[in-house]
């Protein structure tokens, strides 16, 4: 979806109202051909209108290596001082960046888009964009905590500049509850996102929705709810010509279809999401799709082949400095090992080497959460199978040392951090001084009403916390876990521990 929008008239030019009207039905390759026309033959702010409407289009249809270069050649030819067409140019360029995985470029779009709405006539719509993408990147990283701010932050913004687009804050908060752990609250969202966007006949939010909640329902393990709503948005999406996110939906088949012991029609669903994805150029949706890749292959007991698909992911991954993304696949690669451990010469050391770091580096994303509750689902679904299967593989390695060092190291608690709870809180990103635009939208103000509402909710009452200390244990005074814990900050580029250390 794409904020991007001139400003300007559309009844000035009937090739900018033809081309918006295609966008409205879905119809994006007709869409490209009006607004490249236009391109060619409006002037002045007309054309630089098309030009931006080109490359979101284009960014729209899954080419974002091309809706890059479209978007900095309409930046090259307009002024900074553009009050839409600048900042919201700004804007879709980052958000095709992200679709390339270039997270660093993306953020930098996004602080020059701030930038230039940084005074007191900036469009808000804009700036609600602008926090939205903001959360994205943030969801990307997997800065959890940062992303709930940011999602918070942009539900308050639509409620205040354009209630319209309230499913796309509301779908952020659905996403960072759900990778925190907590489901049912992220499918509460999710809902109230869906009703938004078909409040407002958005035909786009609402297929991108039902993918979303599909894709929640499928990690989830509930098949049978996520089918329908992934079919619908795969029509829309294969009508559409949108080959990126057609290619997330060939992926979400691909694993129910693994699920349900078909792999080899998991196996050629998989293989398309990835030439989608190539063809795109979404870098990190391939690194994902060739995790399943890696999955079914290790299933079939072709082992190099799974071997390769995961170190092409996991090099994806690093390169763009996605340590937790890291950290997941090394857990997840440590727990397809099992059933060889004890058959391959070598392997459980090996098995070993990828557990105990990951669990770490999973185990001290805690302290990043904002409250007690988000701390306490991550470490019972995401760290508690971490760290056991790192305690089984140190116990088959007969490693006594690291198996009592493991168990200091989880008996040593967690310490609140005074600093942070008697520091003023971080001024908000939107400055602007609120109004109540009107809605004639019962739908839309209801899923405002009930989003603030479970976002208070979800915002509950809960002490910060530092990093976990290291912990020195006798008779020798060792730090346990030294070596691990050295490794696991390496590896995934995040610290793990504090440096304040505290006896046993």
């Amino acid at each position: 979806m794409s904020y991007v929008e001139s400003g300007l008239d559309t009844a000035e030019s009937p090739l900018l109202r033809a081309g918006a009207e295609a966008v409205a039905r879905g119809e994006l390759w007709e869409a490209l051909r009006v607004f490249e026309q236009a391109a060619e033959t409006e002037t002045g702010d007309l054309r630089l209108c098309a030009l931006v409407d080109v490359a979101v289009v284009t960014d729209q249809l899954g080419d974002h290596a091309a809706a890059v270069e479209r978007f900095r050649e309409a930046l090259g030819e307009m002024s900074s001082g553009a009050r839409r067409m600048y900042p919201g140019a700004l804007i879709g360029l980052s958000q095709a960046m992200q679709n390339l995985g270039d997270l660093d470029g993306a953020q930098e779009a996004l602080e020059r888009a701030r930038s230039a709405l940084d005074r007191a006539d900036a469009p808000g719509d804009l700036r609600l964009a602008c926090l939205v993408s903001s959360t994205a990147v943030a969801l990307h990283r997997q800065h959890w905590w940062r992303a709930l701010d940011l999602a918070v932050e942009s539900l308050d913004a639509a409620r205040r500049f354009d209630p319209e687009r309230v499913g796309h804050p509301l779908m952020n908060l659905a996403a960072a509850h759900f990778e925190t752990g907590r489901w049912e609250l992220a499918q509460d969202f999710a809902g109230q996102a869906l009703a938004a966007f078909e409040a407002v006949n958005d035909s786009v939010g609402v297929a991108e929705t039902r993918q979303n909640l599909a894709l929640m329902y499928t990690r989830t393990g509930s098949f049978d709810e996520a089918e329908p709503l992934l079919a619908a948005a795969q029509e829309h999406f294969e009508a559409a010509g949108a080959a990126h996110r057609a290619g997330i939906g060939l992926k979400v088949m691909g694993f129910i279809a693994e699920h349900r012991g078909r792999p080899e029609a998991a196996q050629a669903r998989y293989r398309e999401a990835l030439r989608r994805f190539e063809e795109s150029g979404a870098v990190i949706d391939t690194a994902d799709v060739r995790l399943r890749l890696a999955t079914t292959a290790f299933a079939a007991g072709r082992f190099e082949e799974g071997e390769s698909e995961l170190a092409a992911a996991r090099a994806i991954y690093a390169v763009r400095g996605l340590g937790l993304h890291c950290a997941q696949l090394d857990y997840w690669h440590a727990g397809v090992l099992e059933p060889l451990v004890g058959q391959v010469p070598g392997l459980l050391a090996r098995a070993v080497d990828l557990a105990v770091p990951a669990a770490l580096a999973l185990d001290a994303v805690r302290y990043e959460l904002p409250d007690g509750a988000q701390r306490d689902t991550w470490n019972r679904r995401i760290v508690n199978p971490a760290l056991r299967l790192a305690f089984r593989y140190s116990y088959l390695a007969g490693d006594a040392r690291l198996v009592a060092d493991l168990i200091e190291n989880q008996c040593a608690g967690t310490i609140v951090d005074v600093d942070r709870l008697s520091a003023e809180p971080p001024a908000p990103l939107d400055l602007f001084q609120p109004f109540e635009p009107p809605s004639e939208s019962a739908a839309v103000q209801d899923a405002l009403q009930l989003g603030t509402a479970l976002a208070a909710v979800a915002a509950g009452a809960g002490l910060p916390v530092s990093p976990p200390p290291r912990v020195s244990v006798p008779p020798d005074g060792h730090i346990a876990l030294s070596a691990w814990l050295d490794a696991a900050e390496q590896r995934y580029g995040r610290r793990v521990r504090a440096e304040r250390v505290i006896p046993v």
